[in-house]
């Protein structure tokens, strides 16, 4: 398809420009486990990287690879790997890319499973350095030289920094560093990480992308732009049969989702990929909403502080007008003392109590007691999270209808 159509024109055609069986719009279901040859050189072919197909369905499917392709459009990129979630794709990465001893610099402001797998990953040998990713002068002063990865958020969860994206992503291609950008809370269709020298984006495809909370999933995309023939992990076999542009992800796809098993299933690509379709109409609606509950709880006498880059009292909001095409759908804000955080949002009748994001529906949950609770009261002052915050997922539901109901449950706890 040419690169003059638009975003969901993109999308919409993605499958059917594939020619799958039968006319179908959409990639079929392939629920195959394994795959046969005729010919048992073909199999010895796909096995040794000389032929493209398909052997055991772990590390390759049909309707995996389709969606596979999409995601690699909507960023931009030169190739991508599916997972069974967004957490499967970051380990898998890292383990798949790096060795005892490596050092990796990320962001202070991480969402909290990401900060867990990385605490873990130092227990058996990877080094890691927890900076302020607002400004790259924290992570160049956390440098060190046996540094191989940054990995940052666009926009952290749920206390909303945002990344010195562009000017981290110049010192990671000054340094030869892979530069792995979590891409999730924006989505390819607010902002595309190749556009500041990412090297590898992470999306929770459970969240935006997919959009309607009924499939996990997860990808990995390759942008093209890191040289992989200057990095020392890159297993020498690999080095004999990949082309030089391919070896990073043929490394990620055969050591950290072959050997790691966090395969994405066909049935959840398939909705992620048909939920995919709307991506861009459910956002500019998610975004809208956003901006207004954001401005009415901003002067809500209740509120004490509300997280959300479209404000203007946000301190990265020129960054992210810089940055992104818009604000987004995630948002947090702070009750004020004495108000009873869970005596407010129970008394809300249409914003759902979940943990989830990227929905068609508003969600909300209680921060410190719930996805923050196990790093403790000090951390999460240390990453201005107070016992008050909320944070919520806009969805697409009429504005008037999402504004009166938190106005009415803000009136029930004054």
């Amino acid at each position: 398809m040419s690169d003059k159509k638009g975003f969901t024109t993109t999308i919409l055609h993605s499958d059917r420009l594939l020619k799958p069986e039968h006319g179908a719009l959409h990639q079929p279901i392939h629920t195959a486990v394994t795959w046969g040859f005729d010919d048992v050189q073909g199999l010895v072919n796909v096995f040794q990287n000389k032929a493209k197909g398909y052997a055991y369905s772990r590390q390759g499917n049909p309707t995996v690879t389709a969606l596979e392709h999409k995601v690699t459009q909507m960023e931009n990129g030169m190739a991508t790997i599916g997972f069974s979630t967004g957490m499967a794709a970051i380990t898998a990465s890292i383990l798949a890319l790096l060795k005892q001893g490596d050092h990796i610099i990320a962001s202070s402001y991480l969402f909290g499973n990401s900060r867990s797998i990385m605490q873990t990953l130092s227990d058996v040998g990877l080094q890691f350095s927890f900076v302020d990713a607002t400004s790259v002068d924290e992570v160049k002063a956390a440098y060190q030289p046996n540094t191989r990865m940054v990995f940052v958020e666009t926009i952290a969860n749920p206390a909303t920094q945002v990344a010195d994206l562009a000017r981290i992503g110049d010192f990671c291609a000054d340094k030869g560093l892979i530069y792995m950008v979590d891409n999730t809370m924006t989505s390819p269709y607010l902002f595309k990480p190749v556009s500041v020298k990412a090297s590898l984006v992470i999306n929770s495809l459970t969240k935006y992308i997919g959009g309607h909370a009924n499939a996990l999933g997860g990808s990995v995309t390759d942008t093209g732009l890191f040289d992989w023939t200057k990095f020392d992990n890159i297993a020498p076999i690999l080095r004999e049969q990949i082309k030089p542009a391919m070896q990073g992800m043929a490394q990620i796809r055969k050591r950290g989702l072959r050997d790691g098993g966090g395969t994405l299933a066909p049935e959840a690509a398939h909705n992620i990929s048909v939920g995919s379709e709307t991506l861009a109409l459910r956002l500019d609606r998610a975004c809208g909403n956003a901006a207004a509950l954001a401005k009415f709880l901003e002067t809500h006498p209740l509120v004490s502080k509300v997280y959300y880059p479209g404000l203007e009292s946000h301190p990265q909001h020129d960054l992210a007008k810089q940055l992104f095409s818009r604000f987004g759908g995630l948002m947090s804000f702070a009750l004020k003392d004495g108000v009873d955080t869970f005596a407010f949002l129970n008394h809300l009748q249409l914003v759902v109590k979940s943990s989830n994001l990227g929905d068609t529906r508003t969600l909300a949950i209680p921060v410190a007691h719930t996805i923050f609770f196990e790093l403790g009261a000090e951390r999460r002052a240390e990453m201005g999270i107070p016992d008050s915050m909320v944070r919520l997922s806009v969805g697409i539901e009429d504005t008037d209808d999402l504004i009166g109901d938190f106005a009415q449950a803000l009136e029930l706890v004054k």
